[in-house]
């Protein structure tokens, strides 16, 4: 839904966008109502475009592109660019590295990673946090962060790895069928030839060591082979780039890998507790 704050808020992409479906539309001396019905959309829809009240979604700017955007492909370049400003503001310099990463490895020990969220799970998840978001500002970072997943297709292919503490696949979020949901999805992405899952089983601790209590971490590998850490707590981010630095903590997760259950062993945990019922 359009919202007047949301004029105010907007981002630098949001801004472009509008401006340029309002001068493309007044270039080809339509008017609104006009445009709106060659996308299928509302002219108070374009309108809220033009004006930043509402930042375009992909699919209006799909129709957008093939109804003005001509040969330049301006309106499918922005598709790129408005997704990651739909990320939260600390997410979105790692976001865009992300996408086009070499490897990605990462230790989760509350929630599973938004790479491999359901969309049920991200938006019980995101809707239940403080403090409260709009509905329509939920359905946007659901949308933002199950995007995300193409990297589990992307060409060239890229290497993906997580370890997530035993305690995230027993916390549910929302509802059960919510949670059951989301281990059928991960035990089935576990499964890919591309990607490796492992458990650090909760009882780690009582053999005297644990490389993992400092908390999550997520390792990425950059197409020019950079070695970069994204770390995140309270809305606030670290992208750690120094090479010494970054070599530590990647000797911390080879570590935290080393302790946890093997991807076998992890599978079978995560199908078993996946078939379990509502306790």
């Amino acid at each position: 839904m359009a919202r007047a704050e949301n004029k105010e808020e907007a981002g630098g992409v949001t801004r472009f966008v509008g401006d340029m479906v309002k001068a493309m539309r007044l270039q080809k001396g339509w008017s609104q109502e006009q445009l709106a019905k060659r996308i299928g959309y509302t002219a108070a829809a374009v309108s809220a475009v033009e004006t930043c009240a509402q930042p375009a979604s992909d699919e209006m700017l799909v129709k957008l592109e093939e109804v003005l955007g001509g040969d330049l492909g301006l309106f499918e370049k922005a598709r790129e660019y408005m997704l990651l400003e739909k990320y939260p503001r600390q997410f979105r310099n790692f976001a865009g590295m992300e996408a086009k990463v070499v490897t990605w490895s990462a230790y989760e020990t509350y929630v599973f990673n938004g790479l491999f969220q359901t969309s049920e799970y991200a938006r019980d998840l995101i809707g239940g946090g403080f403090p409260k978001l709009s509905d329509s500002k939920v359905e946007e970072l659901v949308v933002a962060r199950t995007a995300r997943r193409k990297l589990f297709d992307r060409e060239p292919t890229a290497l993906i790895e997580m370890i997530v503490d035993e305690s995230v696949l027993r916390r549910p979020f929302g509802s059960w069928e919510t949670h059951q949901g989301q281990l059928r999805s991960l035990a089935e992405d576990a499964q890919r030839h591309n990607v490796s899952v492992q458990v650090m089983p909760l009882n780690r601790g009582l053999r005297g060591t644990h490389a993992g209590v400092r908390g999550d971490m997520t390792l990425v590998e950059t197409k020019e082979h950079q070695h970069v850490v994204y770390m995140e707590i309270e809305d606030e981010s670290i992208l750690v780039s120094n090479p010494t630095k970054a070599s530590q903590l990647a000797h911390r997760y080879a570590k935290i890998r080393s302790q946890a259950l093997s991807p076998d062993d992890s599978l079978s945990l995560i199908e078993r507790l996946a078939g379990e019922k509502n306790p």
